[in-house]
């Protein structure tokens, strides 16, 4: 009870203009945030930075960086307890499915935060990871304003309680690298990446492309903000192809993969 009444005291102190971002807040995460100009900077896209004085830009990368290492602690630590007799690679494997980037976006997505990004619009760049980066930055935000443990519960209660499958997660294999490389080994062929570094452009970070190809024919093209997360999407796309190859044509080794 006098919790509650600690919120409303502290809703009616926010700003008219504010009150819709604090509701929405309140509304996705259950909390009522004490700083709220942390949040607000949460959601500001580098493609939007803010302008200080003196010409100091500022926007949400510094926050979903603090935001990422808090995140993976909370998931360790909440794998760690729900998987007692689990050994450290299971852990680390359903840890990197979680805080993914696929999966990040897309919870980011299912929450409703995508109506609370503010960003430049690019056609010939796009960010198909600034969504999860925004659930960083927010984490990070958090985290500043209410303290490891206070973000731990939340994020545990109103993020992977509510939206992660602990039993459909197992059964899910998101390294297809991993798995291109092993059929690869298996059937004695070379697959060759080529990647390829778009540099940043109008506010918006570096983007890689990695291609996959066997005997001239390419197999896959993956587009990614990292170049781990390019090869992955390559290779996702050569997994579908990969049967089509023919059995009578197998090499003696492995090129860069």
């Amino acid at each position: 009870m006098i919790s509650n009444l600690f919120r409303r005291i502290r809703k009616l102190r926010v700003p008219l203009r504010d009150r819709d971002f604090y509701n929405q807040l309140n509304q996705i995460f259950g909390i009522s945030p004490r700083n709220l100009d942390l949040y607000k900077l949460a959601f500001i896209h580098k493609s939007a930075s803010i302008v200080l004085s003196r010409g100091k830009r500022v926007n949400n990368e510094r926050l979903e960086y603090l935001g990422d290492a808090v995140l993976d602690a909370i998931v360790a630590d909440y794998l760690f307890s729900q998987f007692p007799n689990q050994k450290e690679g299971f852990l680390t494997k359903m840890r990197s499915k979680i805080v993914s980037r696929t999966s990040l976006n897309q919870l980011a997505l299912d929450m409703g935060l995508d109506k609370l990004i503010v960003s430049q619009p690019n056609s010939q760049n796009p960010q198909k990871n600034i969504y999860g980066n925004a659930l960083e930055a927010i984490i990070g935000a958090m985290f500043i304003d209410r303290g490891f443990q206070f973000t731990s519960n939340c994020i545990v209660t109103s993020i992977l309680d509510k939206y992660i499958d602990l039993d459909n997660l197992q059964t899910i294999e998101n390294d297809y690298k991993s798995r291109l490389f092993e059929w690869s080994q298996k059937n004695k062929y070379v697959f060759r990446f080529q990647n390829q570094e778009c540099p940043p452009s109008d506010g918006y970070n570096p983007h890689f492309i990695s291609t996959i190809s066997f005997n001239e024919q390419m197999l896959g093209e993956g587009h990614g903000s990292s170049k781990k997360e390019a090869e992955q999407n390559a290779a996702m796309e050569a997994l579908t192809k990969v049967d089509d190859i023919p059995l009578s044509q197998p090499s003696s080794s492995l090129e860069e993969l």
